[in-house]
């Protein structure tokens, strides 16, 4: 038996750096000795230091925490937690409690088959996820009456927003006007301002009727039913909108859509709302799944991403993301809206709700709450109270006058929260949790001395719904057979299971997709994500009561703050795209704070993502195009050609830092020297700050503002294309500009305003990042991105002498020249060299990649024809080992072509993926074997990833637009 080692040396064994980092000490000596190409022996440091440049690097180390086990940081946590108060809510304005069915709990929301997901650019192997989504457009589209639904929003709030714009370019009227009834929820109309304002549009905010006809508009937003609960016929608003040129949007409740004459029954053109009550826990605020439902002359302009019907290379139908001319990355400025990823996760959970519920299930839902609703008005009524709201669905308003701080008081000494809707009023709202007890407890609260406390039995008989019988909905809904056939345990299981082995997510394979950083979502960094402490609180309770999501959030901030250099960061925006839309408003904020109000000039090299400039639009600036050199660096010469130009209109520069090429770009504090002489700011896209934790600081090296992907460097998990998190980062003289929530409490009188729907935007997922900083701590933060750069240049080493590395570093000292943590593969020359017209492409190597059981990696982006690729530092050597075998045996494959071996038209690369039943018909007509098409390794016999469906015809797909849950009939036709 071995001597026992040292205490420290067995502590130091239990570090959670060492499982979050993928090659070990061994490792990493051998991927150092591939990298240097048998010249003088290399180290990380010295790695490092050759990629890196000097000029950048931190000039001190991050001042973070030493890193905890992972039950350290969870007792730590759950510290945190137990300061927040878990009360019974009765606030509702658009959050409600809700029953997650266990199923869905545990074999969605915590299952990475689910959440460890991408987005589905790849069709094939994303069949599952997509189904689920095709089943969330239907059930929206069904509830809402409309003709097509998109894949989600990210909430309802910016939903609205997102109605707005797509309103005001839709529709006849050229008024510059919305018009917003004043009893929308009040985080609507919020971010509607914020939003409206850099475009130039007014906001009118009041009673809708009366604003109609005092003013021209372009559009008309109602609630329905409204905040305080009332239910408004609008159908004589939306006619007399549409006599205008006007289109009218209306913000529903889902839930209540069971019940009531759904929006597309009364010629509504845009509906909006959020999912969260199907079965999506509250989380203080998100994630949720918003949706966005319109009318048919509208999708073309529809923001977000659509899911389509198609057909596979064998004709049977296939699931793939439609309408593709739609992303930001090929309309840019032009784009129509910023908004490049979804809440996937809970769109799919949400669905999954309806399906395990089925109509009869969620009618029985609602009808219990509308039931209990009236029940409480009755109570309320004989106790000598007015209810303001003769018609609702789940909420009343109820005058108080004198007495409504006495009842607010009672409700929060017995564990529960009223809303407060003015001095006089209180609303109450009522969810699936509700019970009987509840009601009595209301009542009590609303006693006075010597009343008789009212009995629910007294009641149930005779009350009716408080909904006129007008606007109760006749019309079917939700009739496709998956809403109608899993409503056991046994069956809900098997299909959640049978959609999730379709797919290939990061709990199967590697996913090396450059710049979307597919890392370890560890375990324990999850594991809080349901405690009922951060899960069931609603995002407007008192904030004494979310003291522990408060203590968090400032801890996150001040980690990430260091992370970055900056002085301040905002955690509101729920997304990348929303925190660079947040950060160049803070922008433009402080500009017009000085006088300059005309600085709207916002510099972007070409090479930059494509929610850049459709951000920059967003935030009312006009974006001015600049070169970048052979080397895809951004041409500095034309950068200041371009400031001089625009000197006295200069607002800001956008650029991604290593580049969107995956260089360390060695004049970056020059451009920023630059851009500052002549009085912009310089934004740096944080999408690739895996490259920079611990290494460098763009708060350091001449950056202003900065927005951070939570889901991409900081462990969030990208759950099938949403949740995320885009905090953004600045510099201390911009940040009393920082977002703000005037609904919940938040910011001073400079702030831009709201830019979600919650103060602390997706503050549920905050715990996976505040669990990954305080257990990797500073050394193993910093190691994480020396360990992601290592991994990129051995690929690009071991790739070197089969494919052309574009863009390196061109260190002859190191094979493949030196890359930052992402590496481009040029195989353009392959088009050529097999055939102009049919030769092998990169499309061709992605679907090949499938055979081999690998995700692509970034396809066409940021140069067409390339593969960009981003190992991570979470992968272990024998995976990247793997990946690096296949593209390799893929460039052997190409070969053949090349040589004739293969025509060009007839090999496992224009056929791929292979499907199973493909490979097992009776009839096998092709020029190479089926052993190669399947087995092209040796090790795939061991362990195999099948895709469901073979090449996904995309032409097909978006002439013949199916966005819900076609009859399998039809499609056959």
């Amino acid at each position: 038996m071995s001597a026992l080692k040292p205490l420290a040396a067995l502590e130091n064994a239990a570090e959670f750096a060492a499982r979050h980092i993928g090659p070990d000490a061994d490792d990493e000596r051998h991927m150092l000795a591939a990298i240097a190409a048998g010249g003088p022996a290399l180290t990380r440091g010295a790695l490092i230091e050759a990629i890196v440049p000097r000029a950048i690097a931190r000039s001190q180390a991050m001042e973070l925490p030493p890193p905890a086990t992972e039950a350290e940081a969870l007792a730590e946590l759950k510290a945190l937690a137990s300061r927040n108060k878990l009360l019974k809510s009765f606030i509702g304005q658009g959050y409600h409690g809700t029953h997650t069915p266990g199923v869905i709990l545990r074999n969605i929301l915590e299952n990475p088959a689910w959440y460890t997901a991408y987005t589905p650019y790849q069709a094939e192997i994303s069949q599952g996820r997509m189904e689920a989504l095709v089943n969330f457009q239907t059930m929206v589209c069904d509830l809402t009456g409309m003709a097509i639904a998109n894949a989600s929003m990210l909430d309802e709030a910016t939903a609205a927003a997102e109605a707005m714009t797509l309103a005001k370019r839709s529709v006849k009227s050229k008024s510059d006007t919305i018009i917003v009834a004043g009893d929308c929820h009040p985080q609507t109309i919020e971010v509607i301002q914020t939003r409206a304002a850099p475009l130039g549009l007014t906001v009118r905010v009041g009673m809708a009727p009366q604003l109609m006809e005092q003013h021209d508009y372009f559009a008309v937003i109602a609630q329905y039913p409204s905040t305080t609960g009332l239910i408004h016929d609008l159908a004589p608003l939306v006619q007399q909108a549409h006599a205008k040129q006007a289109a009218f949007i209306v913000a529903a409740d889902l839930l209540a859509l069971t019940l009531l004459v759904p929006p597309g029954e009364f010629d509504a053109d845009i509906v909006v709302g959020n999912t969260q009550r199907f079965g999506v826990p509250m989380g203080a605020g998100g994630p949720h799944a918003a949706y966005l439902a319109c009318r048919d002359a509208f999708k073309r302009a529809m923001p977000g991403r659509l899911v389509g019907v198609s057909v596979d290379s064998h004709g049977d139908p296939a699931y793939r993301l439609a309408l593709q001319t739609r992303e930001q990355h090929i309309r840019r400025e032009k784009a129509t809206s910023n908004i490049c990823t979804a809440q996937v996760l809970l769109a799919v959970m949400a669905s999954m709700y309806a399906v395990y519920h089925g109509p009869e299930g969620l009618k029985r839902i609602a009808l219990r709450i509308a039931s209990y609703t009236a029940i409480l008005a009755a109570g309320l009524r004989a106790l000598g109270h007015k209810v303001v709201t003769p018609q609702a669905f789940d909420t009343l308003l109820v005058e108080t006058g004198p007495r409504t701080d006495t009842i607010l008081k009672r409700a929060l000494a017995e564990g529960a929260n009223l809303r407060r809707a003015s001095d006089l009023h209180l609303a109450i709202s009522l969810d699936e949790t509700t019970t009987r007890a509840d009601l009595a407890l209301l009542w009590g609260w609303f006693m006075e001395s010597g009343q008789v406390l009212p009995d629910v039995a007294a009641f149930e008989q005779g009350v009716e719904p408080l909904i006129p019988a007008r606007l109760r909905r006749t019309s079917a809904f939700l009739t496709h057979p998956v809403f109608n056939r899993h409503h056991s345990e046994t069956e809900m299981l098997r299909y959640i299971r049978s959609l999730s082995d379709k797919d290939l997510a990061l709990d199967r394979s590697m996913i090396p997709l450059g710049s979307c950083t597919m890392k370890l979502n560890a375990t324990s960094e999850m594991i809080p994500i349901t405690w009922p402490e951060f899960a069931q609180l609603h995002p407007f309770a008192p904030r004494d009561q979310l003291a522990g999501y408060w203590a968090m959030n400032d801890q996150l901030c001040a980690w990430l703050a260091q992370a970055t250099g900056y002085a301040g960061v905002s955690l509101q925006p729920n997304a990348g795209s929303q925190g660079e839309y947040a950060g160049l408003l803070v922008i433009k904020a402080w500009h017009e704070s000085r006088g300059e109000g005309q600085r709207d000039i916002c510099l972007i090299p070409e090479s930059a993502h494509g929610t850049n400039p459709a951000s920059a639009q967003m935030a009312g600036m006009t974006v001015v195009v600049t070169k970048c050199d052979a080397m895809g660096n951004v041409d500095i010469d034309d950068l200041r050609a371009k400031c001089e130009t625009h000197s006295a209109r200069l607002a800001a520069v956008m650029i991604t830092y290593p580049s969107t090429h995956g260089v360390f770009e060695v004049r970056v504090k020059e451009l920023c020297a630059i851009v500052h002489q002549h009085g912009g700011r310089v934004y740096v896209d944080g999408a690739n700050m895996n490259a920079l934790v611990g290494v460098a600081a763009p708060g350091e090296f001449g950056g202003d503002v900065s927005h951070l992907n939570l889901h991409k460097t900081f462990c969030i998990p990208h759950g099938g294309g949403g949740p995320g998190v885009g905090p953004v980062a600045v510099v201390a003289d911009l940040v009393p500009f920082l977002p703000g929530h005037r609904t919940g409490g938040v910011g001073g009188a400079q702030s831009v305003g709201a830019v979600s729907a919650a103060p602390l935007g997706n503050a549920a997922v905050l715990p996976i990042s505040w669990m990954y900083c305080r257990m990797m701590g500073a050394d193993g933060l910093r190691s994480a991105t020396e360990a992601a750069i290592l991994a990129a240049n051995y690929v690009a080493a071991r790739l070197a002498d089969h494919y052309p590395v574009l863009y390196s570093g061109g260190n002859a000292a190191l094979k493949g020249g030196g890359v930052a943590h992402e590496c481009i593969l040029d195989l353009r020359p392959l088009k050529e060299a097999t055939g102009k017209d049919r030769g092998i492409s990169a499309e061709d190597v992605a679907k090949r990649l499938i055979d081999y059981g690998f995700h692509a990696p970034t396809l066409s982006f940021p140069v067409p024809g390339t593969l960009m690729i981003e190992p991570t530092e979470s992968e272990p050597l024998v995976e990247l080992d793997r990946f690096c075998d296949a593209m390799i045996a893929i460039r052997g494959e190409i070969a053949k072509v090349e040589s004739g071996a293969w025509p060009r038209d007839d090999n496992p690369l224009k056929h791929a993926p292979h499907t199973a039943a493909a490979l097992l018909a009776s009839d096998w007509n092709h020029a190479y074997t089926r052993e190669e098409a399947a087995f092209p390794l040796a090790s795939l016999r061991r362990q195999k990833y099948w895709s469901p469906v073979g090449r996904v015809d995309n032409v097909w797909g978006d002439r013949n637009l199916f966005c819900s849950c076609p009859p399998l009939a039809d499609l056959a036709s």
